[in-house]
């Protein structure tokens, strides 16, 4: 038994392989190009979507960092105006504590000083309550009128002397 071949040259093989080269270049000419182009600029327009993402990203990132300077800047200057405050409130009240202090001690002088007015009023009534029974008192022993006004110098004098033996 021979061998036969798988193939055989025959026309209608030639007309099938001139047949595919021209389906090829046709397809090539009217599909591949197209479709290639179409890769092409969806390729393109990928790698510009992803540029223009990383670019916005960047951008982002600088204003977060930007927008945490910001933060802390306004949180230490937030910081710095309470500070302030509380500085103002303590010399505020150290203020208003003095001002008290001051009328304290001007109220208590003022009343040491009413005391004092008062007692020496108070002494003085008393010495001339006291000369007036005195006298009273000679001129009821003598039965007669003595010189008023001589009498009260002597009981003057008396009362100083016993007010600086006191």
């Amino acid at each position: 038994m021979g061998l036969k071949p798988v193939v055989t040259l025959t026309y209608e093989l030639v007309f099938q392989i001139v047949n595919t080269i021209i389906l090829f270049w046709v397809l090539k000419k009217i599909l591949f190009k197209p479709v290639l182009n179409i890769i092409d600029s969806r390729e393109n327009a990928i790698k510009e979507d992803i540029a223009t993402g990383e670019k916005a990203k960047n951008e982002g990132l600088a204003l977060k960092s930007e927008y945490e300077k910001k933060l802390s800047v306004a949180k230490s200057e937030g910081q710095e105006i309470i500070k302030q405050a509380t500085i103002r409130a303590e010399q505020k009240s150290e203020e208003i504590i003095s001002t008290a202090k001051e009328e304290a001690i001007s109220l208590k002088d003022r009343a040491n000083k009413d005391i004092v007015q008062e007692r020496e009023k108070v002494m003085n009534e008393l010495k001339n309550d006291i000369s007036s029974i005195a006298i009273l008192a000679a001129s009821k022993v003598i039965e007669e009128d003595i010189d008023q006004a001589k009498h009260e110098e002597m009981i003057n004098k008396f009362i100083e002397e016993v007010g600086e033996a006191k």
